[in-house]
């Protein structure tokens, strides 16, 4: 199945972290949501999510991932009460639909600033990418 990443997981020291069993497969991008950071108990700053809002885009990556990755991926999440699992379809660069799971925060009422650590996981995956 394929997965859409976005801000710390497209990092792919993460993600070899995270699901061991991934493979990266394309750069993509998500139209009619913005990238966005919202509070997260526990966490020093806002955490990366994705929320509708039409004209705007998420620029992200694509991995495979196998149904062990999916439930780890679940477990760092914290499907289903912290972030939601969804499908949704992305857009490769060369202008193909494509569907993938991705996660979006439950809770976002409350926009908060990243720490400068996350922003820098963040950045090193857009590298990883080249996508910056």
């Amino acid at each position: 199945m394929y997965y859409f990443a976005y801000a710390s997981n497209l990092n792919r020291q993460q993600m070899v972290e995270r699901a061991p069993d991934s493979k990266p497969r394309f750069i993509a991008t998500l139209p009619n949501f913005k990238l966005t950071f919202t509070a997260r108990a526990g966490r020093q700053g806002g955490v990366a999510s994705i929320t509708p809002h039409r004209g705007e885009k998420v620029l992200g990556a694509v991995y495979e991932i196998s149904e062990r990755d999916l439930k780890r991926l679940d477990g760092y999440e914290g499907y289903p009460t912290v972030y939601d699992r969804r499908k949704v379809i992305v857009w490769t660069e060369t202008n193909e639909p494509v569907e993938a799971i991705t996660y979006i925060k439950i809770d976002q009422s409350k926009e908060v600033k990243p720490s400068a650590e996350y922003l820098a996981v963040i950045q090193q995956g857009y590298r990883d990418w080249e996508i910056v």
